[in-house]
């Protein structure tokens, strides 16, 4: 899998502005939106990641230090991401503990990025919440008066017709 690609289209349609930059030892994509900046590191393997993650986000912090000195409060957020599409069980713990290093940046370090899926959960912590409630073909009317059982039959029925807020407030008012 291209993660430099599918993590480029994911972040863009999540809202991102990005691009790439070949100035590292390992390609990175760089993104930002209102709040924050990130840079995104693809490591060739594991061990590489494991060995070099510390060096890529020096280098690319020292390359565009000027522009997140100028960053205002986004400077206060940056991310950085360290991934590879190796699988190393030996490593997992090592790469887990990276994120645990709050210098710097916010980081998020991952091994087995090998789909779409795995690059998705990866990159949660970027991306907008993505609920999509199932609505059935219920009488919504009847779902509204179940969920409002605590107040007067009065005061529902005003409020599901065509009842004014006045007399609505009115019913409340009234109703112990």
């Amino acid at each position: 899998m291209d993660i430099l690609n599918q993590a480029e289209i994911a972040l863009r349609q999540a809202g991102y502005e990005s691009w790439p930059w070949s100035g590292g030892r390992v390609p990175v994509l760089c993104f930002e939106n209102l709040s924050l900046i990130g840079f995104l590191h693809a490591f060739p393997s594991a061990q590489s990641l494991v060995s070099g993650w510390e060096e890529a986000q020096k280098i690319a912090l020292t390359r565009f230090a000027p522009a997140l000195k100028l960053s205002g409060a986004k400077a206060w957020n940056v991310y950085s991401l360290f991934l590879t599409e190796e699988t190393a069980p030996t490593l997992v713990k090592r790469i887990e503990r990276i994120e645990e290093d709050f210098s710097l940046t916010r980081k998020i370090a991952r091994s087995g990025v090998k789909s779409a899926a795995d690059l998705q959960q990866a990159l949660l912590t970027l991306l907008p919440i993505l609920s999509q409630p199932t609505l059935d073909q219920a009488d919504f009317g009847q779902r509204l008066r179940t969920r409002l059982k605590d107040l007067s039959p009065a005061a529902v029925t005003a409020f599901i017709g065509t009842g004014k807020p006045r007399d609505i407030a009115e019913i409340l008012e009234e109703t112990p």
